[in-house]
């Protein structure tokens, strides 16, 4: 009890003493801030999501992420394609087997018989709901990259905090290992 009550002592001595260390200069101590703050906008990913609702590619350029717009219209632009193509040819067979029902002939798939019309319309419909499946698929992914993105931007991404893959070869078996490496920098 008595050899703790002096190290009690010596510790409340030691510690009170550093805290006269410092003296008052001039106008006092001056604190500079080494952290930049940056002010969090909590609407964007819900305007970046608005924009590109409206526009496609508009969210994307909010979030003044450019490369991203033509993958945006591409993406788009090919399924579209692909949609107004397969409705085209299934429109045509559909159109040749309708008139071969009414009875005319001498059409352009004169080679074809109605099975095979009827195997056509079903492939090319097919296609066509696929095609207008996938184009509704990048329209919703183009709304939800422009949201993810807008989220993103609000946090700290620097080299003090990295983690990346990290090939390295094995001693004992002279084999090449792959790791992942987690780096903190204070």
């Amino acid at each position: 009890m008595d050899r703790s009550f002096y190290i009690i002592i010596l510790v409340f001595l030691l510690g009170s003493s550093s805290s006269f260390a410092q003296k008052e200069l001039g106008g006092g101590l001056i604190a500079l801030d080494s952290i930049k703050e940056t002010k969090i906008n909590p609407l964007a990913p819900a305007k970046a999501a608005f924009y590109s609702a409206v526009l496609p590619g508009m969210g994307q350029a909010y979030n003044k992420k450019y490369w991203k717009i033509p993958l945006v219209y591409g993406a788009l632009g090919t399924s579209i394609y692909f949609y107004i193509n397969n409705n085209k040819k299934y429109q045509q067979y559909r159109d040749v087997y309708k008139r071969r029902l009414e009875g005319f002939s001498g059409d352009e798939f004169s080679y074809l018989d109605n099975t095979r019309l009827i195997a056509a319309q079903k492939y090319y419909q097919k296609n066509r709901d696929l095609s207008a499946l996938i184009t509704a698929l990048f329209y919703i992914l183009n709304i939800v990259d422009a949201n993810v993105d807008a989220h993103l931007m609000q946090f700290n991404v620097n080299d003090n905090l990295t983690l990346k893959p990290n090939l390295y070869r094995n001693e004992i078996t002279s084999r090449q290992n792959l790791g992942i490496s987690l780096s903190l920098k204070l």
